[in-house]
């Protein structure tokens, strides 16, 4: 090629001498144009065809691969194929200008390659992404750690290349630096170590809801990968957490919640200790027209006179024997409320208990699990209990306790 080159100069006009002076230049030229022009038609030809063989594809994987730019990389290898090639037949063996393009054209090899197997690497996630198990054991982290050992190995590839030196001598120099490295990459290494030991121990998956108070997080996780767990809150915003953080830190991971089929409701409300009193026989046939306490009434009833009658007990004082209070029968009450209401899981734990009193009254503490666990149903549910639970406590001649407000101020002045 350098002789025909060498030769249509001289045809065009030029001397010897002339000719041979911009024989460099010129084929320089020629083998950029060559490069260029084979760059031209793979992006031209070769792209759109494999493009429509991928597009006519009814497999999955094709796409995804295409999506991460695999072809694409791909096709460009043929240009540069093209340029290493060109050299040895348009150089001498000994030149400086071939082996300067020669090198340039390895590290467009290596950097090439290492685009095309970071595709490779995406498509392997996104396939895998697709499954089930992807939910209870994902591999992003495992991912991330592979491309960075792609980057670190082309790294030392590229050094090579343009410095000349063995691969495994740089490696050994990088051997003397491990120190350097690590406070380098020390973020990277805690994370795939945390990275490992939640997959390992099933701490967290994506689509987990979890609570990190320190790092103001509180929603579901959306992805998790070697450097950072990222956590969608309730209000849309995404909080990003570092990986290793999860480990060294405490959280809370609400999947067993979600898991077991019920979730808590603890509240309270609290009764003004005043409103407290003994049954009359007056109140108690009153009570005994709610059906659902009807017959937890009449049996209490027997039970109590069968026991006041046993002990010989006199009645006419209050003090004496067992009676029945207005708040014993309200808590009897909201037990046979919950216990037929279809949406509280009757399995669970299940309370209604007086807590210790306090200045702001008597506690009294419903501790039972709903069926659904979604958050807006759940609360929908909670509120209709509480709704009519408050709305019902008149009706047993109690009072619930809140600080007096201006109207109630106001009531007693009068004004």
């Amino acid at each position: 090629m350098k002789e025909t080159l060498h030769r249509w100069l001289v045809e065009l006009g030029l001397s010897t001498n002339i000719a041979h002076s911009i024989e460099p230049l010129a084929i320089l030229v020629s083998l950029f144009i060559l490069t260029l022009f084979t760059a031209w038609i793979a992006q031209k030809f070769l792209a759109p065809l494999i493009a429509a063989a991928v597009h006519k594809s009814s497999i999955q994987w094709d796409d995804i691969l295409a999506g991460h730019g695999f072809f694409t990389q791909l096709v460009r290898l043929l240009p540069i194929a093209t340029l290493y090639v060109l050299i040895d037949l348009t150089f001498a063996p000994e030149s400086r200008l071939a082996e300067f393009i020669r090198r340039l054209a390895l590290v467009l090899f290596v950097t090439t390659g290492l685009a095309i197997l970071k595709a490779a690497f995406k498509t392997v996630l996104g396939l895998y992404n697709t499954t089930e198990l992807s939910k209870e054991k994902p591999i992003r982290g495992y991912i991330d750690a592979a491309i960075i050992i792609l980057y670190i190995i082309a790294g030392v590839l590229i050094i090579s290349v343009v410095t000349g030196k063995s691969p495994w001598g740089i490696l050994s120099l990088l051997g003397g630096l491990t120190v350097v490295l690590l406070l380098v990459f020390k973020d990277t290494i805690l994370g795939f170590v945390a990275s490992l030991e939640i997959h390992a121990y099933d701490m967290v998956r994506i689509g987990d809801w979890i609570e990190m108070p320190k790092f103001g997080a509180d929603g579901d996780v959306v992805d998790i990968s070697i450097h950072t767990v990222k956590v969608q809150n309730w209000d849309k915003t995404i909080t990003s957490i570092p990986t290793y953080a999860m480990v060294s830190d405490s959280f809370k991971n609400w999947r067993g919640m979600a898991e077991s089929g019920g979730r808590r409701i603890k509240r309270s409300i609290f009764i003004d200790m005043n409103s407290i009193t003994f049954c009359t026989d007056e109140m108690l046939d009153r009570f005994s027209r709610y059906e659902l306490i009807k017959e937890y009434l009449e049996e209490k009833k027997s039970e109590i006179e069968a026991y006041n009658q046993g002990k010989d007990t006199d009645t006419a004082v209050l003090v004496n024997g067992r009676r029945q209070t207005n708040v014993g029968v309200f808590r009897a009450y909201i037990k046979a409320y919950l216990r037929s209401h279809p949406e509280i899981h009757q399995n669970m734990t299940f309370l209604v208990r007086h807590l210790s009193p306090t200045s702001q009254g008597l506690p009294i503490e419903i501790y039972i699990f709903s069926r659904d666990t979604v958050w807006a149903n759940y609360e929908g549910i909670q509120a209709d209990i509480f709704d009519h639970i408050l709305a019902v406590v008149p009706e047993f001649e109690l009072r619930t306790f809140q600080y007096p407000s201006g109207v109630d101020l106001g009531r007693t002045l009068g004004v």
